[in-house]
């Protein structure tokens, strides 16, 4: 028995190039043989006439030649459609180029590796062409088919190929596009969005889909805020023409009030402003608050694997798209496709450097450069811009168009294989059928294919009408196409349009780090983007509320994830730390040196003069006061905190006690000098002695009753500064705190007091002047220390009040001993109650 092989080519209109044959024996399908490889996009560099080409991959596209092999696959797997009989099947690629497309179509209509047209070798006979994606190739193709009247499904295509009486008609794969203009105007009227723009490809089927949708606008009282048009990138345009133009659209769109923009055009059309646009927002650092709404030309692409554009602009945009559904078997069938079938399938090779971006051995012998593939490519690792594994609407629509040949040969078969019987001839259905035979059956084809969708004609066109998508985009650049709707051109008027709101994902107006703020009076959808308010952040998009961070947390920069506070204490380490340190450390010193020099020249008159013991006492508490300041330094711990204030406390109120007693034993000497007064009894050391004992207990019993009630304690202080926890030290007991702080202030301001007013007594030992001054600079220290103490936060406050306790001790020591120890160590010549006699209005 002879057996017949009936032919279906495709052409992609982007990416193919290649050959694919069948082998028919005995009736059955062995395989492919796979020649010649491309699966290219191509562009002239060089207008010669064998033209070099820049190819560019486009990957997405490779899932057609899949759909197709697999269909072709299945078919021929099944007895029951076509008995005794091979599918085979050719595949070239147009390069959106007329004279590729012309040759292309005279290779299919030639014997295998020759283009000698009408020539049939060995029963094959090509029966239908499937294709072309653009309209442009469709309308070319059909110029040379309509000779031989070859039905043409088209796959990809809306525009009517058949402008002539002289054509053989075509058979579109996807619906009317109008059912478009339809469901757009009806999703606008479903969310009461009534302002919106408009952007178009500029040319022939952009201007027919402004002139088709604009119209129902106006109709349906929907207003559109502009009109713009786009260059369609070929390759005879001028790249900074249509650079320009892509500005110059993506500026109007960004700077629009509208909120939702309608875009018209295929990827080719629309891939450059879709790049343009992420660029935009990634300058401008804020989101671009628009819903997106495109026709089923349109899709998310990229074509290479280390440049994936960010598409999260896109989060929540609504797309027609061309009706499909969800095949496993499909699935299963791309996921077994590697780099290991080079030889069977002419198309992987490019279309595998281009997705994963590594390069394929040429032989067997070639070594394996840095950038070659490592063969354990997965396609399912692929980011869905360069590759899918759900079948897509065109892939569904190859996959019905060659069951829609498969079906009408079938009925052909059966038909004439009837007739024969009833003739008793031969009974081989397909010998000397002609193509255009087909037409009848086709036209009138009607079935249900493997996932129940009824697949027919009318007029032409398929009926299947438009999914609904609403695209979900992820942070890795991934997105999932989720089918929220239905364009049905057969259902009532009243259900044609149908979508499932809680299916929605709505655009990601609000970034993370932002939350949703419903506008008052307005539907759901409709929401403004306020920033997280301080210590608070939102970690995902489109953020009802913002969350709290922990306290011993703070939000970064962007308000988009919590991080641990940084510690806020003053450290030795730190360069004010260290200033400080040093400087207690060297005014410490030089007190040190001070009551050395007391000591070692303790008989001289100067050093007896007003009570020598109590000159070492101040110089011991100015010493102690010193290093009182390091304990402000450092991480705060119970022992330093009890200790910080309590220790300055009583220790200030010892300097000060002795600055009284040598300011009252000024005063009492002289009014002892009187005659007649019976002062005199009162003036001694024991006098000066009491009155620093005295004045320091009542400061020992303030700090008793202190630490006995509620002593100061370690703190953790996480507001006063953003970002920081401030190590501190409570006061405990602030009454008591204040209570010590005051009475210290009193002991300061009576010591100036006194002194102030017996600076002018005569006297030859009067230190009433030294006393005047140096009192008058340490309460200056302390009455601005308040002020700037409470405007600091964290180590700043610490390193004021270190600063303020140097200072103050720092000049009763310089102002009260230096002039004695420049009389020591310089003047011994005035050291002697002779000179100090004579030089008594000096006041020393």
């Amino acid at each position: 028995m002879r057996h017949h092989e009936a032919s279906a080519a495709l052409e992609d209109g982007t990416i193919y190039k290649s050959l694919f044959a069948s082998v028919a024996d005995n009736g059955n399908y062995n395989g492919f043989i796979l020649e010649e490889h491309v699966c290219r996009m191509t562009v002239p560099t060089v207008p010669t006439a064998a033209a070099d080409f820049l190819r560019i991959v486009v990957t997405k596209n490779y899932q057609h030649v899949l759909a197709l092999a697999f269909a072709v696959n299945e078919i021929n797997d099944n007895p029951t459609l076509l008995p005794n009989v091979s599918l085979g099947l050719h595949m070239y690629d147009s390069h959106l180029d007329a004279r590729m497309t012309y040759q292309a179509i005279l290779k299919l209509l030639s014997a295998q590796h020759e283009t000698t047209p009408n020539y049939c070798c060995d029963g094959q006979k090509l029966m239908a062409v499937v294709g072309g994606l653009h309209s442009e190739t469709s309308i070319q193709i059909a110029t040379i088919l309509s000779t031989y009247m070859i039905p043409q499904l088209l796959y990809g295509s809306f525009a009517a190929v058949s402008t002539g009486k002289s054509q053989a008609p075509s058979y579109q794969m996807v619906s009317n596009e109008a059912h478009q203009y339809t469901g757009i105007v009806q999703l606008l009227l479903h969310f009461r969005w009534t302002w919106v723009g408009v952007l178009a490809v500029d040319d022939d089927y952009g201007e027919t889909f402004l002139q088709s949708l604009l119209p129902k606008f106006s109709e349906n009282g929907i207003c559109f805020a502009f009109v713009e048009r786009t260059l369609k990138m070929t390759f005879i345009s001028g790249v900074f023409e249509f650079i320009d133009q892509l500005q110059k659209a993506s500026s109007v769109l960004i700077q629009s009030k509208s909120n939702v923009m309608v875009i018209y055009g295929d990827i080719q059309s629309t891939f450059g402003i879709q790049l343009m646009l992420v660029e935009n927002q990634f300058s401008r650092r804020t989101p671009i608050d628009k819903v997106w709404i495109t026709t089923a030309q349109w899709d998310l692409s990229s074509n290479n694997f280390n440049k994936i554009p960010d598409i999260q602009l896109f989060h929540g945009a609504f797309s027609f798209a061309v009706h499909t559904a969800e095949m496993l078997d499909f699935h299963k069938f791309v996921r077994h496709r590697n780099a290991d079938l080079l030889k069977q399938d002419g198309f992987i090779r490019d279309f595998w450097e281009q997705a994963f971006g590594c390069l394929l051995p040429q032989s067997h012998a070639d070594e394996r450069s840095d950038e070659a593939c490592s063969g354990e490519e997965k396609l399912e690792t692929l980011p869905g811009l360069l590759f899918e594994m759900s079948m897509s609407g065109h892939s569904y629509s190859v996959y019905n168009a060659v069951y829609a040949v498969v079906h009408a040969l079938h009925a052909m078969g059966f038909l004439r294989a009837k007739g024969k019987a009833a003739a008793h001839e031969d009974r081989m259905p397909f010998k000397n059928i002609q193509p255009w035979q087909l037409h009848y059956f086709l036209k009138n084809i009607s079935f249900n294919n493997t996932m129940g969708d009824n697949v027919f004609f009318r007029n032409g066109e398929l009926q299947f009408g438009f999914d609904i998508i609403n695209w979900v985009t992820f942070p890795n650049q991934s997105f999932q196409r989720v089918k929220v709707g239905r364009i049905d051109p057969l259902a009532s008027p009243s259900k044609e349009f149908t979508i499932d709101e809680e299916k929605i994902t709505w655009h990601n107006s609000c970034h993370a780090g932002f939350s949703r703020t419903v506008q008052k009076g307005k539907p759901f959808c409709c929401f403004d983007c306020a920033p997280c308010s301080d210590g608070k952040i939102s970690g995902q998009e489109d953020m009802n509320d913002c969350d709290k961070c922990p306290e011993d947390q703070h939000p970064n920069q962007d308000q988009t994830q919590c991080i641990p506070k940084s510690l806020n204490f003053l450290s030795y380490e730190e360069p004010l730390g260290t200033v400080l340190v040093t400087l207690g450390l060297f005014f410490a010193l030089m007190t040190v040196v001070v009551l050395g020099i007391f000591i070692m020249h303790q008989e001289t008159p100067i050093v007896k003069a007003n009570n020598r013991s109590l000159s070492y006492t101040l110089l011991i508490s100015l010493l102690l006061n010193f290093l009182s300041s390091l304990l402000f330094i450092g991480q705060s711990g119970k022992v330093a905190c009890i200790l910080r204030h309590t220790a300055f406390s009583l220790v200030f109120s010892v300097v000060l006690s002795c600055v009284l007693a040598k300011t009252i034993t000024v005063v009492l000497a002289f009014i002892a000098t009187q005659p007649g007064t019976r002062i005199r009894k009162w003036v001694g050391k024991q006098m000066a002695n009491a009155i620093v004992v005295i004045c320091s207990f009542i400061q020992v019993c303030i700090c008793t009753v202190w630490l006995g009630t509620s002593p100061p304690f370690p703190h953790l202080d996480f507001s006063s500064v953003p970002g920081e926890i401030i190590i501190a030290c409570n006061e405990g007991s602030i009454l008591m705190f204040y209570c010590a702080m005051s009475y210290t202030g009193f002991l300061a301001f009576v010591s100036l007091a006194v002194a102030f007013l017996a600076r002018k007594l005569p006297g030859s030992f009067n230190e009433a002047k030294l006393i005047t001054f140096s009192m008058l600079v340490f309460c200056s220290v302390w009455v601005s220390f308040v002020p700037t103490y409470l405007s600091t936060k964290g180590k700043n406050m610490v390193a004021v009040e270190i600063f303020s306790v140097i200072t103050s001790s720092g000049a009763v020591l310089v102002c009260f001993f230096s002039p004695k120890c420049y009389i020591i160590l310089v003047r011994p010549d005035m050291n002697n109650r002779v000179s100090l006699i004579n030089k008594r209005n000096n006041g020393i």
